[in-house]
């Protein structure tokens, strides 16, 4: 089964900002939840009760946030790993 991707406008800015090299980068590995966006590679996170399920992927320096629904992948987030998950926390309270 391949999966739709869809990408949050916010994410969409954040990939326009990037140099190409890692545009490039950063959209070959969202392709890869085409095919399989539950792969080895991708972690389910915590805290995520009573909202849809949420997952990483993790693509060399930054970490994609999506969730599944359907056979649509919906790219919530990307962020650099050294800026952690502490934005996580406020999406989920609210």
């Amino acid at each position: 089964m391949e999966y739709k991707i869809e990408i949050h406008t916010e994410v969409q800015k954040f990939l326009n900002a990037q140099d190409s090299k890692t545009q490039h980068r950063l959209i070959k590995g969202l392709k890869r939840l085409k095919n399989d966006p539950l792969s080895h590679d991708i972690k389910k996170l915590k805290g995520t009760k009573g909202r849809p399920d949420l997952y990483r992927l993790r693509i060399g320096n930054y970490r994609a946030i999506f969730s599944i629904e359907d056979d649509t992948v919906k790219v919530i987030e990307i962020i650099p790993r050294e800026k952690g998950y502490g934005w996580l926390a406020l999406l989920l309270v609210a």
